[in-house]
């Protein structure tokens, strides 16, 4: 009989431990515990072959020797995340998690991974990367942004934290600002309408910024960045506790204090910002892997672009123009599994957002607070129907200084806040068919107050007739509560007066879409296609229309409808263990068809698409280039404006060259918009922000007025960046 020992460890990857791992030394297996702790054993003495493998990372195998009687510590297993990520877990398409070769809906993920490859002070640049998903800049005085999906502009996107919908109208800059990116495990995108599982919003598409669990996330991680623009950004996470109990604290800080005029127009190229973020996750380890937690973030922003001699003091007058937007915002998520035989979960998030902000002298103050809460039930029936169900049900609370929330005629007008429940039923069923093919069928029932009763189906169908080749076909529906105050920047912004032309009625998509995914898995290359045809139409789309006066900015329901329609494809490619890509493209077709007029959606370029290249280097170096890259897109003009209608081909070139001294510490340096590009005259009449001389015939013979919504790409040209991150387990 020969002598046995036994094996220890941990295993862990990039971020942090790796919960749950899968090991097999010789013929045992065992799973690491919720720490990536493990021991397994007994083993015979003499060569032991070890195999380790865990969700989104590269597997790992190794031959030990294992001596007599012998407990041989491992220590830390280090697993490198896998470049195509073909097993990772994703939630957003189902609400229930799922292996992504495995969902019936297409869900593309971006890792810390993918976006440190081209670091930024705030998430929203990151979502860039993904394909189809361009980050938009809506003013070239005070950047607010959004994020355009398939072309559909930012509030048709909904976004999420940790699976809440907590981030809408007022909020949707906020969104992915302020969220330190060391405590993202990963985001999660779904394109096309979600209404059926979501509700009010998902219309275009849902990003879901999901957090680390505290249990696996480093007890530190730091990330320090500066630009040569003097931009200044700390990212800082700490994981605490033992036990039951674990936290998990972020700070995120952003500093931008140096004025330029780089463009020479007078005015700030890049708003200036001072930005703090606070975030703290708490999550409580309960008996049979039960779910509890809690988490709550606190944003602060002070932000302003204008004149270059404009300062605060200025705020509301009218001898220099700026615009400056201070906010103040909490949030709140927390969900708890009930005590029951059967799996069902409460889930809750609420939110407060405070916007005291000045658009040259026309002042806007918001308040908007939203509550949601959900009670969701899962259950299995006969091994082949997943089924999902639950009751929803959200309040939004909103309030500003416009006629929005104002009631009754002069002498007699008031203000009113608006205060909208939305209840809401849903029901899906994963319908696993056979081994090889699935069907999902969801419905959802929401009670607006002043539209009625929406009915929300959708249906996607999978079917994988090996491991190397998915087929997904999906329809939905989707819809959208509106709120223009709180959506469309370029009411406030410019010199434009608002005119509501009628009562808006909700907007209305159908989409449909194809999906088809091929491997060429290998040990030393890898391969991957994934190609999708989509089809979205609207009705009653509430457009702007800035072209019928160019004093006024009108806005009602299309008696039309609109489409977008396009193609996509992406590559992915893993040469030996040194070289890895990730590129792709998309064609689009967005528009409004009202009558036998045909108008080209603003800011929705025909071609857009992205790149990631990375080369390991010796002595532990890695260079990676990143880029996007937009084709024309239609852009908002004034008549007989001297700006050209459709913006050029543009790209946005970034490299970037890290060296890692050991598991804990790396610095990294690069140059962004290394093409130098940035667009011309971004403003309309610079030299007259308040329209003091707009009727006069002489220097203004056509009757432009000054606007701020010319803006398709960013304004910081070529710039240098240094960083450093460190990681303590």
């Amino acid at each position: 009989m020969r002598a046995q020992s036994v094996l220890r460890g941990t295993v862990a990857g990039p971020e942090g431990a790796l919960p749950f791992a899968t090991l097999r030394a010789g013929e045992l297996g065992t799973a690491a515990d919720a720490d990536g702790r493990f021991l397994v054993g007994p083993l015979p003495s003499g060569p032991v072959r070890l195999r380790i493998e865990a969700m989104g990372h590269q597997a790992s195998e190794r031959v030990l020797q294992v001596n007599f009687l012998d407990t041989l510590d491992l220590g830390i297993l280090l697993l490198v995340v896998s470049a195509t990520a073909l097993d990772e877990v994703v939630v957003t398409g189902t609400l229930a998690p799922v292996s992504r070769d495995a969902s019936p809906v297409p869900v593309e993920v971006i890792t810390p991974t993918l976006f440190r490859k081209n670091p930024g002070p705030a998430l929203l640049d990151a979502v860039g990367m993904v394909n189809g998903v361009r980050p938009q800049l809506n003013c070239s005085v005070c950047n607010t942004g959004d994020i355009h999906i398939n072309g559909m502009e930012g509030p048709y996107t909904l976004v999420l934290i940790d699976g809440m919908p907590i981030v809408s109208g007022l909020s949707t800059v906020y969104g992915l600002s302020g969220i330190p990116t060391s405590l993202i495990e990963r985001v999660e995108v779904v394109k096309g309408p979600g209404s059926a599982l979501y509700g009010s919003e998902a219309m275009g598409g849902i990003i879901n910024v999901i957090t680390k669990d505290p249990v696996i996330a480093p007890r530190l991680s730091l990330d320090l960045m500066s630009t040569t623009w003097m931009e200044h950004s700390a990212d800082v996470g700490i994981g605490l506790g033992k036990g039951r109990i674990r936290s998990l604290t972020g700070i995120n800080g952003y500093l931008y204090d140096d004025p330029r005029d780089r463009n020479e127009d007078g005015f700030t190229d890049v708003t200036l910002q001072k930005r703090i973020s606070v975030f703290q996750k708490l999550t409580v380890q309960r008996r049979n892997k039960r779910v509890a937690g809690l988490a709550v973030r606190l944003v602060g922003e002070d932000r302003w672009g204008g004149q270059m001699d404009w300062t605060p003091a200025f705020a509301g007058g009218d001898s220099l123009y700026g615009e400056t937007i201070v906010t103040r915002r909490w949030e709140l998520i927390g969900q708890y599994q009930l005590p029951l035989r059967e799996q069902v979960t409460l889930q809750v998030s609420a939110n407060g957002h405070h916007q005291d902000s000045w658009y040259g002298t026309t002042p806007y103050d918001a308040v908007q607070r939203v509550l949601f809460a959900q009670l969701v039930w899962r259950h299995r029936f006969a091994h082949r129907h997943d089924v999902l169900a639950g009751l929803a049900y959200r309040n939004t609370y909103y309030d500003d200084n416009t006629p929005a929330t104002a009631v009754g005629e002069p002498p007699a007008r008031r203000n009113k806040a608006e205060r909208r429940p939305l209840p809401g039923v849903f029901v899906q069923d994963e319908w696993m068919l056979s081994p090889r093919s699935v069907v999902l069928l969801g419905y959802r029932l929401d009670h607006d107050r002043d539209h009625g009763l929406v009915h929300s189906p959708r249906v996607a169908y999978k079917l994988a007739p090996n491991g190397r080749i998915t087929v997904r076909a999906h329809a939905g529906t989707g819809y959208r509560v509106v709120n223009l105050f709180t959506e469309e920047h370029a009411a406030l912004t410019g010199a434009r007066s608002v005119v509501i032309a009628e009562d808006l009625l909700p907007e209305r998509s159908w989409n449909a879409s194809l999906n088809v995914a091929r491997k060429w898995p290998g040990e030393k290359r890898f391969i991957g296609l994934d190609a999708s045809l989509f089809l979205t139409q609207f009705s009653n789309r509430i457009l702007p229309d800035y072209d019928t006066d160019p004093d006024l900015i009108v806005y009602r329901n299309l008696h039309g409808y609109g489409i977008a329609q396009g193609a996509s494809l992406n590559v992915e490619a893993r040469i030996g263990h040194d070289f890895r890509a990730i590129a792709g493209a998309t064609w689009m077709d967005v528009y409004t068809v009202e009558g036998t007029l045909r108008e080209d959606q603003f800011f929705a370029p025909a071609w857009q698409g992205t790149f990631a290249l990375s080369q390991k280097l010796p002595h532990h170096f890695t260079v990676d280039l990143t880029g996007q890259w937009y084709g024309p897109m239609r852009l908002p003009v004034q008549p007989t404006d001297h700006r050209q209608a459709h913006s050029p081909w543009y790209m946005l070139l970034n490299v970037q060259v890290k060296h890692r001294f050991n598991e804990r510490f790396e610095v990294y340096g690069g140059v962004k918009n290394l093409l130098d590009f940035v667009p011309e005259d971004p403003l309309m009449r610079p030299f007259d922000p308040f329209d003091r001389t707009v009727d006069d015939p002489a220097t203004n013979p056509h009757g432009h007025t000054f606007d701020t919504s010319y803006m398709y790409a960013p304004l910081q040209g070529v710039r240098g960046v240094l960083g450093v991150r460190m990681t303590l387990e």
